[in-house]
């Protein structure tokens, strides 16, 4: 018989599916660098499975709206796609592809994950109060927080 202090420590299923889900997109976001132009093209192409939306989700604890924006696709398409174990559209993978690197970036500035989601998640003043993570929607969104973590990692203010 378990005992309830040690009921109450033992962690829960659903605590130990979302380090899981973190785990997994910290691992493809450390894969992208490892990776050719070319290799990633084709993975982009093909689609990446649709359980990664939800490791993502997971990772940045996205609304649902946010996700939405963030990968061109609604809850329902996403949710359908990862039931059914289908990959996302190329869009989709593209931009979580382009995220991954940027939190990738982030990662290596920053020196761990939990400080790279917290600044990738909070809205920046040198990115016009706009939180990092909702500008990678786009590449030059992307590429203004690559130049702010840039500037973070040479020592400028950002």
């Amino acid at each position: 018989m378990v005992s309830p202090t040690a009921a109450r420590l033992a962690p829960k299923k659903s605590d130990n599916s979302r380090e899981a889900g973190i785990a997994a997109f910290w691992r493809f976001s450390a894969d992208r660098d490892l990776l050719k132009d070319s290799e990633r093209l084709r993975q982009i192409k093909i689609g990446f499975p649709a359980q990664l939306a939800q490791a993502f989700r997971l990772t940045f604890d996205l609304q649902e709206r946010n996700l939405e924006t963030l990968l061109n696709a609604s809850i329902s398409t996403l949710e359908r796609r990862r039931r059914e174990q289908k990959n996302l559209d190329p869009v989709a993978s593209e931009r979580l592809d382009r995220i991954a690197s940027v939190s990738h970036l982030a990662e290596e500035v920053f020196e761990n994950q939990e400080s790279a989601t917290h600044w990738m998640s909070t809205p920046n003043k040198a990115l016009g109060g706009v939180a990092p993570i909702m500008l990678c929607e786009t590449e030059i969104g992307a590429k203004q927080v690559r130049r702010v973590l840039q500037a973070l990692e040479w020592g400028g203010a950002a």
